[in-house]
């Protein structure tokens, strides 16, 4: 049986956790908040206390964390997962980070025999719960099918994008995505409120047609109840967004609707929102 490692047991990765033990795999687990993995301690999965106690226990190590300063910080230094891997292990990191750190620890993984995939998702999260999550994977082919069952554990589409890097450069093709369809729907829903319609109906009618999305028919029934509750972090995603216009700019590609979305959530964020949720858009159009 394959011994699995999570490193960040927040609001995906309990879900993510608890199916990679439904797919019967042994999981052992740290975060920086204990009591946040209570839960998952309590069905099974093995607490250790540091990084580098967890890593050399494990076949294949999972991290998923805020910021690409924290991957930098768990896989580059002194005392990194690099260094306390063992020999043929397979770290996957899931948080969605640079494309050029990405590639930095693949190419130190591989001088250590150590196979890394940078594998950032998409499906917040319901995905996550659900383990319909989809994974954009980057990395060689042999670590890429060698890991995909346990990957298959957490998502229902789960594809190899390319060389160390891609998997990354497609989350953020996600993220432009998701950027001005917040902004769309958002607005969509004000609008629709001002015209004195029941929003509630409005979604009914247009969720099915040419204006659906995931963002429509997942995050605006939440907003209609006022829960504004994280699926996924407003401060994480301005982290995103402030990586997708840094590749941009290093593309020489223009992207005004990113630029624009960022702008309105680092308003909402200096507003106090950063802790919510990306529904909480709203509150822009609120003030």
């Amino acid at each position: 049986m394959t011994k699995i490692g999570f490193i960040g047991v927040g609001v995906m990765g309990a879900s993510m956790v608890r199916n990679l033990m439904a797919a019967g795999f042994e999981v052992h687990i740290y975060t920086r908040t204990k009591s946040k993995a209570e839960s998952v301690m309590q069905e099974g999965a093995i607490w250790h206390e540091t990084p580098q106690d967890l890593a050399p226990q494990v076949d294949v190590l999972i991290t998923m964390v805020g910021y690409p300063t924290d991957v930098e910080e768990l896989y580059l230094a002194e005392d990194g997962l690099l260094t306390t891997l063992r020999s043929g292990a397979i770290a996957i990191d899931m948080t969605t980070s640079s494309p050029n750190l990405a590639k930095q620890i693949a190419e130190e993984g591989e001088e250590l025999n150590i196979a890394v995939l940078d594998a950032p998702v998409s499906g917040g999260d319901i995905g996550a719960k659900n383990g319909t999550l989809t994974i954009m994977v980057g990395g060689e082919q042999k670590a890429f099918e060698a890991a995909e069952p346990v990957l298959n554990a957490m998502g229902q589409s789960v594809i190899l994008q390319g060389v160390a890097g891609a998997g990354q450069h497609t989350k953020m093709v996600n993220q432009i995505a998701i950027a001005s369809n917040m902004i769309g729907v958002t607005e969509a829903l004000c609008y629709a409120k001002k015209a004195g319609l029941d929003p509630e109906k409005v979604l009914a009618s247009i969720s099915g047609g040419a204006a659906g999305s995931w963002s429509l028919s997942n995050l605006i029934p939440r907003v209609l109840q006022d829960d504004f509750a994280p699926g996924f972090f407003i401060k994480h995603f301005i982290k995103d967004m402030r990586i997708a216009l840094d590749e941009a700019k290093q593309m020489n590609l223009e992207l005004p609707g990113l630029a624009l979305a960022e702008q309105m959530y680092q308003q909402l964020a200096d507003a106090g929102f950063a802790e919510n949720g990306t529904q909480a858009l709203i509150k822009h159009y609120e003030k």
